[in-house]
């Protein structure tokens, strides 16, 4: 959604606006997660003098993800806040890289701005809950709803050659 400021440039004070955030999906660029809950955009846009604006706003999004450890479905609720200067396009100002990537001449792009706070706000690793124990190594089953019984000792390869010796001597 694209929002003109130019109004905001000549006034002073601050204004209040709430933004809708339309998307379905979020694309990171590696995967694609689908947007479960969303609310509005509250965007502050305050006249900071000389051409500049100063915009801050926040906002929550609710992604659909899966557990990195259980592969269990999530939902991971992503809180996202910001402040940036921007600068009236007149040519007598510097605009910094930061605020390209929003604006086009007098229009914010929110949907890009949210989308880009978003990407730098995702968790690391998104877990079911802290103590996850994630699934198996042999079976795949999932070890929060119960251990499966296999088999899991994994010896230390730095002595498979003493145990090859052991092995070898070994009486019946």
């Amino acid at each position: 959604m694209l929002v003109n400021l130019t109004e905001y440039f000549d006034s002073q004070g601050t204004a209040h606006l709430s933004i809708p955030y339309e998307a379905e999906e979020f694309n990171d660029g590696l995967s694609s997660r689908k947007v479960v809950k969303r609310e509005d955009l509250s965007l502050d846009i305050t006249n900071v003098g000389e051409g500049k604006l100063e915009l801050s706003g926040n906002i929550t999004i609710t992604l659909a993800d899966s557990c990195a450890r259980c592969l269990t479905d999530v939902e991971v609720p992503v809180p996202v806040s910001f402040v940036y200067t921007v600068v009236k396009p007149d040519g007598f100002h510097e605009q910094s890289e930061d605020e390209l990537f929003f604006m086009d001449g007098y229009n914010l792009d929110a949907e890009a701005l949210i989308d880009n706070e978003l990407l730098m706000s995702l968790p690391m690793k998104v877990l079911c809950r802290e103590d996850c124990k994630g699934l198996c190594p042999v079976c795949g089953s999932n070890l929060n709803h119960g251990a499966c019984g296999c088999d899991t000792f994994v010896p230390d390869p730095r002595m498979a050659a003493i145990m090859d010796i052991f092995n070898a001597n070994k009486e019946v």
